[in-house]
């Protein structure tokens, strides 16, 4: 993480993340929650959440939340907390509200999926502007994939990044 410094980090360990409340049908958005949450518990410096902004990177998005909604629209009726989870900022609003940050907010899909336990290289970048731009003093970078069609497992990555 060139120009970046790692104020906190935390990965998630496996297994279905806790349910949050007002979102349903997918294990996306509690995944993002829970390892973000697991990041922000770890840092230890001085509170500047006031200047903390969140950024979010998925190359494969919310998939579950996507197929339910596409189910819904073929005839059934359309659950109101799908649409409002359609949007990827949402867990982010939820996450800012929660924790009071009042920074930036951001939701990318980079070009490939990271690895596990990686986060993308077009999030780093970008976090860097954000700092460098005067927009943010700390970002909270979360890299998260839901698990593919052929089977694996939901992912997901924190890390709290200020300059270097």
């Amino acid at each position: 993480m060139t120009g970046l410094r790692t104020l906190a980090a935390a990965s998630w360990p496996g297994g279905e993340p806790p349910a949050l409340p007002g979102f349903t049908a997918s294990t996306f958005n509690p995944l993002v929650a829970a390892v973000a949450e697991l990041c922000l518990t770890r840092y230890q410096g001085p509170d500047r959440a006031d200047r903390t902004g969140l950024l979010l990177a998925s190359a494969g998005g919310d998939r579950a939340t996507a197929l339910a909604i596409e189910t819904a629209a073929a005839g059934h009726r359309m659950p109101p907390l799908l649409f409002f989870q359609s949007n990827p900022n949402a867990v982010l609003g939820h996450l800012a509200s929660r924790w009071g940050l009042a920074g930036p907010v951001v939701a990318i899909s980079p070009r490939e999926a990271a690895a596990p336990g990686r986060i993308p290289g077009d999030a780093l970048e970008l976090a860097a502007l954000l700092l460098a731009d005067g927009d943010a003093d700390q970002v909270l970078v979360i890299a998260a994939e839901q698990a593919g069609v052929e089977g694996g497992t939901d992912h997901a990555i924190a890390v709290l990044v200020a300059a270097g």
